[in-house]
């Protein structure tokens, strides 16, 4: 009886001690904490690292001037359209390794339809997309039905696509470029679409104003944004919106968590993945659209290895190639630092080859990098 009482007794105070005690389900996290648990939260350091040590080379200022900020934009725009498409299919799972040979036979494509059959400018474009939403649908559908590695399938289109571009071209043309596109008729709005720029006429009052340079007639140096830029811009604010924002951005995930589990709960992981295929090759496409009118012509040869630079920018922007993991954020930073590291090698004097150098070890650590940042969100959140 006395134990019992004592045990009574007691009670009170174990409560008021429990009470006290702070619950671990309700802790609060601090904002940045909570920041650094973000996939693309490397990527941010790395970018600021990178920005920082360029700052401190000789050719900075040059690199860092209007002009220089442009160029290294241009370029991680032309990587960022293709790492936004490429992020979505490696977070759902999947790797499509033809998309480089897809800009070169979509500029192809283009380029035969303008300047062998006379068609439209606009016309030529459009069937180059939709011959990229064959492909896209045939890698797609191919993966899912066979259930063969995408690695596998797409190498095999990687192979098919340039063999087919460099044939039907040598074919046609006697050679592997095809000139003069723009010319075979003259279409001036569908190529500024992909090749204008914007805020034009804000850039010639800064130039006016003597705010940047200017050539001998006035006109700026940076004539203004280039649609590029736009279409990277355009392309991840839609690729992150589907990923955060919808459905199917949920089902993307699950594709690539667990497809197993994802089919059993009614996600439709074959659509998905088919709509990613096609997706990615709709961005080489749109790449290889920009490109032609850049130049001017179509080459077979574009878009080597473009593939992987993709991938590389999608890793280092945090996503995993497990898959279930990952931002568009972070693809998009990825391809900027890509750009910002190319430009500023040249920009700064070091010797090219090392860049290659760079690719490999940055893509080495990110993996690492990456694989340790989920594994410890995941065990905080199990409480291990």
């Amino acid at each position: 009886m006395a134990d019992d009482r004592t045990d009574v007794a007691k009670t009170p105070e174990i409560a008021r001690k429990s009470l006290s005690a702070p619950d671990e389900r309700i802790a609060r996290t601090s904002r940045f904490t909570l920041a650094m648990r973000r996939p693309e939260a490397g990527v941010v350091v790395g970018l600021i690292a990178t920005f920082v040590i360029f700052a401190l080379l000789p050719g900075a200022e040059s690199l860092y001037s209007l002009q220089g900020a442009m160029t290294f934009l241009t370029l991680s725009a032309e990587l960022g359209i293709l790492a936004a498409a490429v992020a979505l299919l490696i977070i759902a799972g999947e790797f499509d390794l033809s998309i480089g040979s897809m800009i070169g036979f979509a500029g192809v494509v283009i380029g035969i339809l303008v300047t062998i059959l006379h068609w439209p400018l606009w016309a030529s474009i459009g069937t180059a997309f939709l011959v990229a939403l064959l492909v896209g649908y045939l890698n797609g559908y191919i993966t899912v039905r066979t259930r063969l590695p995408s690695f596998i399938v797409t190498l095999a289109s990687l192979f098919i696509l340039r063999g087919l571009s460099i044939g039907i071209t040598r074919a046609v043309t006697g050679r592997t470029q095809i000139p003069y596109i723009l010319d075979n008729p003259p279409d001036p709005w569908t190529a500024a679409l992909f090749n204008g720029h914007v805020l034009t006429g804000l850039f010639q009052w800064m130039g006016d104003k003597g705010w940047i340079g200017v050539k001998g007639d006035g006109t700026p140096f940076v004539p203004g944004i280039p649609m590029s830029i736009v279409w990277w811009v355009a392309v991840t604010a839609l690729a992150g919106w589907v990923l955060t924002q919808t459905r199917f951005g949920n089902w993307i995930y699950a594709a690539g968590g667990d497809p197993v589990v994802a089919r059993n709960v009614g996600v439709p992981v074959a659509r998905v993945k088919i709509t990613l295929f096609i997706a990615t090759a709709a961005a080489a496409t749109l790449l290889a659209t920009i490109q032609v009118m850049e130049a001017g012509s179509a080459d077979t040869v574009r878009g080597t290895l473009k593939e992987f630079e993709a991938i590389i920018a999608a890793v280092i922007g945090g996503v995993l190639l497990t898959g279930g993991y990952g931002t568009v954020l972070g693809a998009a930073f990825g391809a900027l630092i890509f750009g910002l590291v190319q430009m500023g090698i040249f920009y700064t004097g070091i010797d090219t080859d090392w860049f290659k150098v760079f690719l490999g070890l940055v893509i080495l650590v990110a993996v690492l990098v990456n694989n340790y940042a989920r594994a410890r969100a995941l065990g905080e959140r199990s409480g291990s």
